[in-house]
Formats: C-alpha cells, structure tokens, sequence
C-alpha cells in the first residue's frame, strides 16, 4: 500500500484530475440512476386461475383443482402448491425455491397447464398464469369523477390511456372500474314468428358474418391488389344492416326483427369519489425506469389533457409512488448537508479551516463515488439503496479525520505538507483498513441472506459495502494528495505547544478534564484485567436479561402512524 501512497503523490495532477473526474461521474450517476419505491426483485410464487359457471366447491376441487395440480406437482424447484376452490373459480398457487429462474418456471408452467387442459371441462374458461412481480404494481392512480355520464367518463379514461401509453417510461395503463361497451338486441316475438326464426339462426348468422374473409390477390400490369370480403360488425348500423333470411324476394334484415342499441355489460362493483361515479387508471412503469420523470411526465400528459375535459370531471391521485422516493431522497441530501456542516464546525474548532475543508470533501466524494458505482453495476436507486446511504453517512468521514488529523500532527513538527500527509497515510492505512473491514464483517453475511426477505435487503449490504470501500480510498489517497497540495502548518502559541508536548509525553493522568479522567479510568482497569472482564460479562448478561423483561418483543415491520382507513361492511 505504500508504494500506491508514493505514486499518487508522484502523479498529483494526475490524482487530482481523477478525483474530479470521480466527483463529476458521481454527480451525473446520482441525477441518471433510475429511482424507484421498491427493488425488482423476483419473488418465486405463481398463481393460476379458471373459473366455471355454476359449479359448487366441491366439483370445482374435482374437475378444476386436481387436473392442475396432477401436471403441475412434478415441475422442478416446486417447493409448495396450495389450491383454493370456491364456488365457480378455482386458484392455484405455486412457491419455487428462492433463486429459481422465474423466466423458466413460468415457461414450465405455462407448458404443464397446457398439458391439463385437455383434462378441463371444455365450458371452463382458459387458465390465467401470472407470475407475482413488483414491477407490474402501479406507481400511480389516477382517478377521474364527477357528475358526468358513464359512457363520456369511459371516453375520457380511454383516451387518456392512448396519450399515456406513448410515454417511454409506462409499460401499461389499466382501467379499473369501466364497463366494457356492448350491442344490445331486444327481439320483437311476434315477428321472430312471423318470419319463422330461432334464437340459434340468429346467432349463428352473426357469428358466421362478423368475421374478415381473405378472397386472394389480381395481379395485373398496374401491379397486385389483395381482395377481402369486409363482413366485421364495427358498429350498430353494420349489424342492423346484417341480412337475416329471404323471403318472398325480400330480405329481411336485423333492424325488421329487433332493436339494436349501445349499452354497458353489468355492473359487478361501484366506485364513488365524494359521491360520484369514477374510473380508476393504474400506471405501470417499465423497469429500470425513473419513476419520479414517470410520474411527472403522467401527470403532465393528465393535466394538459384535462384542459379539454368538462369541468366537472375532477382528477385525484390515490397513490403516488414518486412522493416516498421524492422524501427519502430529500432525507438524503438533508443528512448529507447536516453531516458536512456538523464535521466541519467540530474539524474547524479543533484543527483549522484547511483540514475542515478536506474532511468536508470525503463526504459528498465517496457519498457520490459509491453512488456512481451503484449505476455502473446496473443498481437502482429505491428505498433499500436510499435508508443504506443514510445510514452509511455518519462512517464516510472517520477515515479522513483521522488521517489529517495525524497529517496536521506532523506538520506541527516541522514536516513539509507532502511530507506530512504521505506519512500520515501510510501510518493509517492497516488501522483504517482493518477498522473498514471490522465493520464491513458486519454486513458482509447479509449478501448470502436466502429467500424474497434476502433478495431485497440485498441492496444494503452492497451499497454499504461500495460506498465506504470509495471512502476508504478518499482517506488514503485522495484526501492527502489534495491536502499536501492546499495544506500549511497553522501557528502555535507556546502555551499549546506544551500542553501538546505534555499530552504526548507526560503522564495523561495528570490531565485536566475529560481527557484526564479517562485515563485514570484506563489505568485502573489495566491494573485489574480480570475484573474488568468479569464487569464486562456481567453488563452483557444485565443488558440481555433487562431486555428480555423490558423488551417490546420482535415486529418484522413496525408500527407507524397509518395514512389511510378502510372499512369493509358485509350483509347476507
């Protein structure tokens, strides 16, 4: 390591230009890095559903449930299947061994459903597979009410679906709470006898006319033409215009039997806002997306389409992922700022404005360099990554103080500033590396944490990890390359210089304050080694035994204050 010390110090310029070079990358890296709530992560469940009108649960177990998981129970890294069977639906869940392929279960699964379907009855409906990902859960809700007919608030919902679609970041755009649109057909008896007609010729007719028919292609000196018979039913007047039957020369058509007219497919569910009917848009973000440029640029695309709408249609946003990430990420560079100006005061106050001026810069330098560091590994910026780097703040600068610490020592004595802070990085480079990796050792295990609980905190260990590796860099060689630049011995009154001296040669016991006290602590528990163990051990055990008795247990989560309420009432 001191042959690394010397050639930085030899290549100042050179060290000095990657140390910006670094501070520059890290500031991009912090501005570009992707910023979500949650971490994509794969979590090993897939989940199976098919339903059967009519059906009791216990034929749903037989004819559903058990066909299912025949094929599926062989798959490999299958460790749980649970089947659930109610009255006209049936569900299956299926849990893989952490770190599973996800991508190829899913395949084996869709492959094994397949296989079971035959075995289906053929009136249940095809089975729905979908994999459990959390980057398909929305990151905003958008809602819009008010006193306005249902089918203009469905045109508004789909159009605003259309707009947000274009966005780069949203992968989809789901509209919850509408009705799809439908055909109606109210049949006059009286002439469905006149004309001698069945329910089934009628909706056989339809059926064999709502369809596109390729009738080939002419070829010819002016080039080719592809023909096709157009026989799709694309709105009302198409199926009023549809022949029926002929009869006597006539043709009878649908708007000389029946009725046609636009309406909605029953309600199953209603949503109201203050009292008005209302459709719900979840956004969906691609990964590795922004999520808060997403969030801005759908409520730009809203908010400029609204200007179109009537009054009375209102907007509101039931849920804004961006506004977490948004104050983690102020929490952030208000620790950051906090940590800077606090370091700074107490470095100033003991050792000069100069020294408090490198200290000040190993913060944001290796906060930016680990930064930087996350974005080249391809990591995102979410709310692991984020409570990491708070957390890891407070450990950027010790490294740095110490060295200058020792540095500005040296230079007291007469040392020239090079000098100084080579020496003082060489002196420290085996107790801070072993300082960085007793800490290390501590979040080190965390990497091989198993199971969806590992694979999410697995981002805290990594970014500690990265970020007070760039810390200890700056402390070593950054810092003192840039302090033997910048760095001048400050003067000493006589007065300091031998209370200097004393401290460092004479007995610190006879010290004053503080500093005098825990030496005469010190001396007495060197005197007494075994007792000092013996209290040791005995503060360990207290310090157990008071928490088991006074403890409030163990939560995996804990307790906050909720932002919502949800009641749920139930009647036969």
């Amino acid at each position: 390591m001191s042959a690394i010390i010397d050639a930085a110090f030899s290549r100042a310029r050179a060290v000095i230009v990657l140390f910006t070079a670094i501070i520059a990358a890290g500031a991009y890296a912090y501005v570009a890095i992707p910023k979500e709530s949650n971490p994509d992560i794969p979590i090993p469940f897939v989940y199976i559903s098919t339903s059967l009108d009519g059906i009791s649960p216990q034929d749903s177990e037989r004819l559903l449930v058990k066909p299912l998981e025949t094929e599926l129970s062989g798959l490999a890294d299958l460790e749980k299947i649970s089947g659930n069977a109610v009255e006209g639906y049936a569900s299956i869940t299926l849990e893989f061994a952490p770190g599973a392929d996800i991508a190829v279960a899913l395949d084996k699964v869709r492959v094994a459903v397949a296989r079971a379907k035959p075995n289906l009855p053929q009136a249940a409906t095809d089975p729905v597979v979908q994999e459990i990902n959390t980057a398909l859960f929305p990151i905003l809700t958008t809602v819009l009410s008010g006193p306005v007919p249902e089918r203009k608030l469905n045109q508004l919902a789909r159009e605003l679906k259309e707009q947000l679609g274009a966005v780069s970041g949203i992968l989809d755009v789901e509209i919850n709470g509408g009705r799809s649109d439908l055909l109606e057909v109210l049949i006059n008896p009286t002439l469905f006898e006149t004309y001698s007609l069945s329910f089934e010729d009628l909706i056989g007719q339809v059926s064999r006319n709502n369809m596109m028919i390729a009738a080939g292609a002419i070829e010819g000196s002016a080039g080719r033409m592809v023909l096709k018979v157009p026989g799709l039913i694309e709105d009302t007047r198409d199926l009023m215009q549809l022949p029926i039957k002929v009869q006597g020369g006539n043709v009878v058509t649908f708007s000389d039997v029946a009725t046609v007219r636009r309406t909605f497919e029953d309600p199953t569910s209603f949503a109201r806002i203050n009292g008005h009917p209302a459709l719900a848009l979840d956004i969906k973000k691609r990964g590795g997306a922004n999520i808060i440029a997403t969030v801005a640029a759908a409520k730009a695309i809203i908010e400029a389409a609204r200007a179109d709408w009537p009054d009375a249609v209102q907007i509101n946003y039931l849920l804004d992922e961006s506004a977490q990430v948004e104050t983690m990420l102020g929490d952030l560079e208000a620790n950051v700022i906090a940590a800077i100006i606090l370091v700074m005061i107490v470095v100033v106050y003991a050792l000069g404005l100069r020294s408090a001026v490198l200290v000040g810069l190993s913060i944001p330098s290796a906060f930016l360099a680990g930064v930087g560091l996350l974005w080249g590994f391809g990591f995102t910026m979410n709310i692991v990554v984020l409570f990491s780097l708070i957390l890891v703040v407070g450990m950027l600068v010790d490294g740095a103080i110490v060295t200058t610490e020792l540095a500005d020592r040296y230079l007291q004595n007469r040392m020239r500033p090079t000098e100084a802070y080579g020496a003082a990085a060489k002196r420290m480079t085996w107790p801070l590396i072993s300082s960085t990796a007793t800490t290390l050792c501590v979040f080190f295990p965390l990497l091989f944490w198993q199971g969806v609980v590992g694979e999410f905190m697995r981002f805290l260990p990594i970014t500690v990890i990265l970020t007070l590796g760039a810390s200890l860099a700056m402390a070593l060689i950054f810092i003192p390359v840039l302090g033997g630049l910048i760095a001048r011995r400050s003067p000493q009154t006589a007065v300091a210089r031998s209370k200097l001296y004393a401290a460092e040669y004479g007995d610190p016991r006879a010290s004053t304050g503080l500093a005098g006290f825990y030496a005469r602590v010190l001396y007495r528990a060197i005197l007494y080694p075994w007792a000092t163990v013996l209290m040791a051990v005995a503060l360990l055990l207290a310090t157990f035994s008071l928490y088991g008795q006074l403890g409030a247990g163990v939560s995996f989560f804990p307790k906050v204050e909720p932002n919502f309420m949800q009641v749920q009432v139930r009647s036969r």
